[in-house]
């Protein structure tokens, strides 16, 4: 785990006391000549079934995780399990100094081919009762974070990097009980396809994955009946699983989307259609 609270600013691999410095997160990986993919999030639900899924793609992934090491240190060893290489690092991708630390992790040498920007918070409070430090809070996480996490790989991109950034409906269509959460994904699109035309012309591609209804934590609180009410919503009548979105990810960063960027794809059964 990372230790940040005496190192912020500038920070250099020489200028790391020894114990920010464990052999297992600072090893240079076993297999140099594949391909690197780095998902933030990337120890649970959706950032989980993309670590696995780019692993089985031909990637060694990094992955990073915040509150929770043991998720993240089962997707690793799974992967791991099948003959092909993982990392999981302790990032919180709303503090800058996390983030300068990621930006010179020692698999930053070795070039990063893609980017997946997948980590964020989703506080439910309706919009009449969004406070601005609950927006603050969720801006900082979900879009300025992700922004952060962009100006510290960016010099480590490969020349044709692909991003994808996962996004959600409700950036596009609003939600009553989450209203911070919506407009941090709105913001987080909008960046993303602005960027898309800023490094287009450098070959590097950048998509947005807009989920709908995913089997994943957010949702876990669902009891039965809500469950199937949101299962009856969808015209597939079923909520995504993380695998779906992992797939559609693993189709954005591969060579037959190599003529998209800038996009919003929405996945999500049909349920809404923009």
């Amino acid at each position: 785990m990372y230790l940040v609270n005496e190192f912020r600013e500038n920070p250099t691999i020489q200028d790391m006391p020894a114990k920010w410095r464990f052999d297992d997160v600072w090893a240079i990986g076993t297999s140099m000549s594949r391909p690197v993919a780095l998902i933030t999030g990337g120890g649970r639900g959706i950032g989980a079934a993309t670590s696995k899924r780019l692993a089985k793609d031909g990637y060694d992934v990094l992955l990073t995780y915040n509150t929770s090491s043991k998720p993240a240190e089962m997707v690793v060893e799974e992967i791991r399990a099948g003959g092909d290489d993982a990392l999981a690092v302790k990032v919180d991708c709303s503090d800058t100094g996390e983030v300068g630390l990621l930006g010179i992790h020692p698999w930053m040498a070795r070039g990063i081919d893609v980017l997946v920007l997948n980590h964020g918070s989703y506080e439910r409070v309706s919009a009449n009762e969004l406070t601005l430090e609950m927006l603050r809070r969720t801006m900082m996480t979900n879009f300025e974070g992700a922004v952060s996490v962009w100006k510290a790989v960016q010099p480590h991109l490969t020349p044709e990097a692909r991003m994808v950034v996962v996004g959600s409906q409700l950036g596009t269509k609003g939600s009553p009980h989450g209203a911070d959460y919506s407009a941090s994904k709105a913001a987080l699109s909008t960046w993303a396809r602005s960027l898309a035309q800023a490094v287009g012309p450098e070959g590097k591609r950048v998509n947005v994955l807009a989920p709908g209804f995913v089997d994943t934590a957010i949702l876990a609180g669902d009891s039965k009946e809500k469950r199937d009410q949101r299962e009856q919503q969808v015209p597939l009548k079923r909520v995504g699983t993380p695998e779906d979105m992992a797939g559609t990810i693993s189709f954005l960063v591969g060579q037959d989307s190599k003529y998209i960027t800038g996009a919003i794809l929405h996945v999500n059964g049909g349920l809404y259609l923009p």
